[in-house]
């Protein structure tokens, strides 16, 4: 919209709606009959939003912190369930809170928790005596086809704070393959402002079936059996009885994810979803918000800013490129998920000179990840990168990896030394920044690009939890590495501290190709070996699977087209916000083409801004959680909520967006695990007209990002 309609729209909300409404919990209300008009049309719940329920939070338990307040997130005590092997609803709420925001803010005060972001400072920066806790109402439903399989779980909270008269609403959908809870970090800054937050799982979620016991996830994280279930499962795998059973016999101890194996393609979907959190979230804002039961609020009354970071972050790009109704207003994202299309004659251009490689798909730049990095940790010029000094603790196993990769040519060098920095080397030439070189041994060492690579062949490729694609499965381990049952502790609440993409709360990636039997893949060898390897061959046929023929490479390639961007943002002003450090979602596969990918789609027309900023990566917990990190990486959520701030201000007052530009940010320093507190000189503010030297600019097919 542009801001004469925002102003036109801004002065019909207020003669609509002259008084605040009050906020109503109505859990006994029979919506399906609603029959109330919302600007003339009838109001009804969305026919695909199934298993609603609203409960009141406030007190000791609110909507941003479940009751933990600023002191209780940051707290290295977890909240633990009273008990552990039958937690309540409500008790794996609390702690889903707590380790979602967690995992993806930096918590220690250093890091500026509590001095630049987090739920005590205010919607305008201001740092207050407050814990950040905000009382409110939150609804819980699914977004379903018919079938009760596609059980996606979205959720509106809806702040006291909230106010009809200038009504606001963003997304937060769910960041990697994480549950509902996964943007929590996102939908601070929109209660802080009395917006409403739409959540979506996007068709994730952190807790599995188990199908040696053949128990399944509720919306609300607590489990029951399959059958007790039936179509209340957040997810069960698609497996009949009979095929489950044949499944545990071959391979007991397993179990499925969603994301991996719900064989739809979630990623596909992940814009519509967003969109359906959206239309939740204004009919949930009109179940208790109104004045009189008389007048409704439509999707032109309420602000829309569709936001989320990384796979979150795309997923909000993605609902802009679909919105062909005008939900969204405006998008703000940070270190979102691109695929783009082949063929788009884009170039990137960084200090003058062309980057090796840009554009490619996430599934593609990863399996290459996941074949270099275990070696590339090895380089004698990062041996002092963080984690670095870990290796040692895998023994021969990072050597036999460059081994196994020079003995099939994809690396060169008679020594590990050289065959590391021929690693290094390669994953530079495929487009990861130099800055990106520090952080390929903590990713390794913690599987990130394993954990992806497999999930994500096994979602595009819409394969069963039975197919065990290229050999891998998820799975405690026990005794030398072999297949386990995870704790019954952990499975009873991975709903709260899994992530959906293991390694993750006890469960592992298990290489089922290993000569001497299934084992935890990281501890395996390739089928052809006498060493472990981390099963380099595990990692080829991922690979195989984007580049080759068959069956199975055909099905993923197909899947992966499913879920490429389109670049038409639809004239809404857009702002993403991306660390150029970032070795998960490198910039030159994702944001900086995607720039110009849009300016190709839009033209003149186009109205996205991109900030690149320095010394920024992809994971913020990491500042905290990994010695090294801390010196040399600011918050990118910073950026975010800075981001948001500039959007609203737009979207509000008409006020300008800053144009593409690079912000410089400046380390903290000092030792590892013992940087100096950051102080508002580490992270400067976008600038309004940003000079040559740090305006990033698209010229036909090329972005130009300075150095």
């Amino acid at each position: 919209m542009g801001e004469a309609n925002h102003k036109a729209m801004w002065t019909r909300r207020r003669l609509l709606l002259p008084l605040a409404g009050l906020l109503l919990v109505t859990p006994g209300c029979d919506w399906e009959g609603e029959d109330e008009f919302w600007h003339g049309e009838n109001h009804r719940k969305p026919d695909w939003l199934t298993n609603v329920s609203v409960q009141r939070y406030a007190g000791d338990d609110d909507l941003l912190t479940a009751g933990l307040g600023k002191d209780g997130l940051a707290s290295s005590t977890a909240p633990l369930p009273r008990d552990l092997n039958a937690p309540t609803a409500r008790e794996l709420r609390r702690y889903a809170i707590y380790s979602n925001y967690r995992a993806l803010v930096d918590v220690s005060a250093g890091g500026g928790y509590g001095t630049l972001y987090g739920p005590n400072v205010d919607a305008n920066g201001n740092v207050t005596d407050s814990q950040g806790r905000i009382p409110g109402v939150e609804y819980l439903g699914y977004a379903d086809d018919g079938s009760g399989r596609e059980n996606v779980t979205m959720m509106v909270q809806i702040p006291d704070s909230f106010n009809p008269d200038r009504p606001c609403l963003i997304t937060a959908t769910s960041s990697g393959s994480r549950g509902v809870y996964g943007g929590i970090p996102t939908a601070e800054w929109g209660l802080k402002r009395g917006c409403a937050v739409a959540y979506t799982d996007k068709g994730t979620g952190a807790a599995p079936h188990d199908l040696d016991n053949d128990t399944v996830p509720l919306i609300d994280g607590t489990r029951t059996s399959r059958r007790s279930a039936g179509d209340r499962a957040q997810f069960a795998a698609p497996l009949d009885n009979a095929a489950r059973e044949a499944f545990v016999a071959a391979a007991p101890h397993r179990y499925a994810f969603k994301h991996a194996h719900s064989q739809r393609n979630p990623e596909k979907d992940w814009g519509r979803y967003t969109l359906q959190a959206i239309e939740f979230g204004i009919w949930a804002i009109n179940e208790q918000v109104w004045e009189q039961r008389q007048r409704r609020l439509g999707r032109d009354d309420v602000l829309v800013i569709a936001s989320s970071l990384s796979n979150g972050g795309g997923a909000a790009i993605a609902a802009a490129e679909a919105d062909t109704e005008g939900w969204i207003d405006g998008v703000a994202v940070a270190e979102p998920n691109l695929n783009l299309p082949p063929d788009t004659g884009i170039t990137v251009r960084r200090g003058g000179a062309a980057v090796p490689a840009s554009g490619r798909t996430l599934y593609d730049y990863t399996t290459v990840a996941n074949l270099l990095q275990l070696c590339a940790a090895l380089d004698p010029d990062q041996a002092n990168a963080p984690f670095a000094s870990y290796y040692a603790t895998l023994g021969s196993i990072p050597a036999n990896r460059c081994a196994a990769l020079a003995a099939a040519g994809t690396i060169t060098g008679a020594t590990t030394a050289q065959r590391a920095a021929s690693a290094q080397a390669a994953l530079r030439d495929y487009g990861w920044e130099p800055e990106a070189a520090a952080l390929h041994a903590s990713l390794g060492f913690f599987e990130v690009a394993n954990a992806v690579a497999v999930t994500f062949a096994n979602s595009l490729a819409r394969a069963s939890v039975a197919d065990r694609l290229c050999g891998f499965s998820f799975s405690g381990v026990g005794a030398g590495q072999a297949p386990a049952p995870a704790p019954g502790v952990q499975l009873a609440n991975m709903f709260a501290v899994g992530n959906g993409i293991p390694p993750s709360a006890d469960v592992q990636l298990i290489n089922d190709r290993d000569p001497r039997g299934p084992r935890r893949d990281l501890f395996s060898r390739s089928p052809d070996s006498l060493v472990d390897d981390a099963n380099a061959a595990g990692a080829y046929c991922l690979r195989g699977l984007l580049t080759g023929q068959g069956a199975e490479a055909a099905a993923l390639q197909a899947g992966q087209r499913d879920t490429l961007r389109t670049g038409n943002l639809r004239g809404k002003p857009t702002l993403i916000v991306h660390g150029r450090d970032d070795a998960l979602l490198p910039v030159n596969h994702t944001s900086r083409p995607y720039l110009a990918l849009n300016r190709q789609r839009e033209g003149q027309g186009s109205r996205l801004s991109y900030i690149e900023v320095t010394n920024a990566q992809h994971f913020d917990a990491f500042n905290q959680l990994v010695p090294g990190y801390d010196t040399r990486y600011v918050p990118l959520h910073l950026y975010l909520n800075r981001a948001l701030d500039a959007m609203y201000a737009h979207l509000r007052d008409g006020a300008p967006l800053p144009p593409s530009q690079v912000v410089r940010t400046v380390p903290r320093g000092g030792l590892p695990a013992q940087a100096p507190a950051i102080t508002a000189a580490n992270v400067p503010a976008f600038s309004n007209s940003p000079g040559s030297a740090d305006r990033i600019t698209v010229e036909g097919n090329t972005v130009r990002v300075p150095d």
